[in-house]
């Protein structure tokens, strides 16, 4: 006997369903032991779907919550605000900067390692996890050269290079491939967070404390030089690959193309 799970219900069969059994007619067809099919169907709970398929899970949201707080970052950089005080301590807009910023780079953390350890990965979360970093990097750096503490061409190589890889990714998938984040990159990202918040740390103490000013130059050129590297090695993975694959394409051409001319019947 089939069980209800197996059995193709629709709305005209459960309204004839419920009414047999209304009429005593139904219960003659099941067993005594066996509970009526139509009290299974109704009481049995429906099947959730794995994880995997589900698009708005914790990590997807902490990515659009890492999204949420560029504009909060902006706003605070661009105003110089709030300066609040509280418990007696007053909270400047560094503060407030920095807090946001290394949040926003936490759950950069923790939605990466929450979808590998929950089996979470979507194709949602891909696409985004990527351009929220992006986008939070990208708007920090301009929020700091329209406040004096970052030099334009620095900004410029900065933010090209992530668009520039962002880019190169996108075609590799297109042809196939995956070109996975290296040391160097990896080491960048941290580089860049540090650097960012030592710069809002000390945007309204530059005056009195100079080696703040002096350590996130440091880190600035290290993020330069990184983004250089890193971005030669991205562009040389890329090119082996889509040189490799143009070979074989090329290899498949004149395969088929042999083919034919061997396959053809003279006349």
């Amino acid at each position: 006997m089939l069980t209800p799970e197996y059995l193709p219900w629709s709305v005209e069969a459960l309204i004839y369903l419920r009414s047999e059994r209304k009429s005593g007619r139904l219960e003659a067809l099941t067993r005594p032991s066996t509970k009526s099919i139509v009290n299974l169907r109704w009481l049995k709970p429906q099947a959730r779907l794995p994880r995997r398929l589900e698009h708005m899970n914790l990590p997807n949201s902490l990515t659009l919550l890492r999204i949420f707080f560029i504009p909060v970052l902006i706003v605070i950089l661009l105003t110089r605000s709030p300066n609040v005080e509280l418990w007696g301590y007053t909270m400047h807009f560094e503060v407030w900067g920095v807090l946001i910023l290394l949040t926003a780079a936490a759950t950069d953390w923790a939605d990466g390692y929450l979808a590998r350890r929950r089996s979470q990965v979507t194709t949602l979360g891909i696409l985004l996890d990527p351009i929220a970093d992006k986008l939070l990097i990208s708007a920090a750096f301009i929020s700091l050269v329209d406040m004096h503490l970052v030099k334009a061409w620095m900004v410029v190589i900065i933010i090209g290079r992530e668009f520039t890889v962002l880019g190169l990714r996108n075609i590799a998938s297109a042809e196939g491939f995956t070109i996975e984040a290296s040391t160097l990159g990896k080491t960048k990202m941290v580089l860049q967070v540090c650097a960012v918040a030592v710069l809002i740390a000390g945007a309204g103490h530059r005056a009195g404390l100079p080696w703040l000013y002096w350590l996130a130059q440091a880190l600035l050129w290290l993020v330069v030089i990184s983004a250089l590297v890193s971005a030669a090695q991205y562009f040389l993975r890329f090119w082996s690959h889509v040189d490799d694959s143009i070979k074989q394409r090329r290899r498949l051409r004149m395969l088929e193309a042999r083919k034919k001319s061997q396959d053809a019947v003279p006349l």
